[in-house]
Formats: C-alpha cells, sequence, structure tokens
C-alpha cells in the first residue's frame, strides 16, 4: 500500500547532487517532508559499474522504505539510468519510484524541436545512453550531442566551483568541438546546477543551461496532484541520513538547508 499523503519523500545520491533537487522540491513544496540518503561511502556513483549502482541504489532504496517513504527520487542521473527499473520493480506497490531523466527528456522534447541539443554528464550516465534513445521515442528531429564530464563530480563534490580551478575545467569541457553550435545545454547530473551559473557565462547567456534539478521538482509535483499524493501537512521532519559523514558534504547541505541539516550516519555498508 501507498502509504498516507502526509508521509515523506526518499531522495537518494552518493553525494551533494541530489541535494539541489531536494533543494527544488522544498522550495516548490513546503508541505513535503523529505528523508534524503547520501550515500558519501560510494561516490561517485558515475564511474562505477552498473551493477554495482544497481547494489547500491537497492540498498539504499531498503532504507527509505523502511522510513515509510510514499515515493522514492532517485535523485542522480547515473543511478536513474542503472538502476530506475530495478528499483522499481523491487519497490512494487510500496512506492512510487521517480527519476531525473524522464522528465527532462520530456521537457526538452516538446520545447526543442529541430534544434541541436548538448548533454553532459558521467561516464555512466552518457554510455548508457538513456537520453539518448528516450529523446529518440518521444521526438526524432532533436539532434544531441552527448559529452562524458568525469572530472565535474569529484571537483564540485570537493567545493572547488565560482573559482579559478573549476572556470579552466568547465572551459576545457565545453569547448569541445561536439559542443559546437548547440542551443542548448541539458546539465545531465545533478551536481551540476551548482556550476550552472559558470556554464552560463562561458555561453555569455546564448545557450539555454537546463538544470534538472527545476524541472524534476515541477514534474514531481505534478506528478504527486495526478496521484492524490501532495502533502497539505507540514511537519517539519525532514531528515538527512549518510553512509559516511565528510566535512565537505555537511558544508555543502548547509549551502541549501543551512543549520536545518543534522547529518545522521547511518552506515548501511558495514
Amino acid at each position: 500500500m501507498i502509504k498516507d499523503n502526509a508521509a515523506p519523500i526518499g531522495i537518494f545520491d552518493s553525494g551533494i547532487g541530489g541535494l539541489t533537487v531536494a533543494h527544488k522540491v522544498k522550495e516548490l513544496m513546503p508541505n513535503e517532508n523529505i528523508v534524503y540518503f547520501g550515500d558519501i561511502a560510494h561516490l561517485p556513483y558515475g564511474d562505477k559499474s552498473a551493477a554495482a549502482i544497481q547494489a547500491y541504489s537497492i540498498k539504499v532504496t531498503d532504507v527509505l522504505l523502511q522510513q515509510g517513504c510514499k515515493l522514492i527520487l532517485i535523485a542522480c542521473n547515473s543511478a536513474s539510468s542503472a538502476a530506475f527499473e530495478l528499483v522499481r520493480e523491487y519497490v512494487g506497490s510500496k512506492a512510487k519510484v521517480f527519476n531525473v531523466i524522464d522528465p527532462v527528456v520530456e521537457y526538452v522534447a516538446q520545447h526543442y524541436n529541430h534544434k541541436k541539443v548538448g548533454l553532459i554528464g558521467t561516464k555512466q550516465t552518457i554510455n548508457s545512453n538513456a537520453y539518448e534513445s528516450k529523446l529518440k521515442q518521444l521526438n526524432p528531429e532533436i539532434e544531441l550531442h552527448s559529452l562524458a564530464t568525469p572530472l565535474l563530480v569529484p571537483m564540485i563534490e570537493e567545493g572547488f566551483f565560482e573559482n579559478r580551478i573549476s572556470h579552466d575545467i568547465i572551459e576545457e569541457y565545453l569547448h569541445n568541438d561536439h559542443l559546437m553550435g548547440i542551443e542548448a545545454l541539458i546539465l545531465g547530473c545533478t551536481h551540476y546546477p551548482l556550476i550552472k551559473n559558470e556554464i552560463n557565462d562561458f555561453y555569455e547567456g546564448k545557450v539555454d543551461i537546463l538544470d534538472s534539478a527545476s524541472i524534476v521538482a515541477k514534474r514531481l509535483q505534478q506528478f504527486l496532484k495526478d496521484h492524490d499524493l501532495l502533502s497539505d501537512i507540514k511537519l517539519n521532519k525532514d531528515r538527512f541520513l549518510v553512509s559516511d559523514i565528510t566535512a565537505s558534504f555537511e558544508a555543502s547541505a548547509k549551502i541549501f538547508f543551512h543549520d536545518d541539516v543534522k547529518l545522521e550516519k547511518f552506515p548501511i555498508w558495514d
């Protein structure tokens, strides 16, 4: 049975990237309570095998189900591409399952007909061809150009954004010939909204930067409404679980949730 409307939304990622989505969810739907799980012990997921990501995702999903979550949001593109179907099958009727790829693909299919669109993401996300195959089904007239950008997640996790190091790495990737002439760029990793301003500066505002966190939160709100799962009770019981605690994760979490963040170590990998 799906839990009642006041039950929390479970959100997980390997690190801080999913917090960009969690923040947008809370901003858009302040009555929703969340249980966030950061699998810090295994970050980043993007350079792991699909089998490893699936194993991590099932284990974390178990934890979120134990917390009584009404919906599991896979707030990681790598896990969404590698483990969404498996997680949905595993969860069955216990909760709804949502990923961060489908809402973005639907948005692009509707708004960028006959356009050249770029995509940057982890190796796992790009190599899975998840965006390309889903987009072809919805709108084959869109020309998608994908580029793996594996240095960006560890750079962001270590707090390197809005500085010379991040500028140089971002510029090196975006100068790639594969992205020349694009009219929009999909940030195919939930970490990347943290460097959205730097990416926008590189393109001088001439390329639409598609922030998956905002798109996903809006689509999730509609999904909850459609399934009569929106909460009308504000309980202020958000929880932040992590498989390991690091100073950089704690500092980054407070960028979004300030002093409301109290990390709980939940060592499911011992």
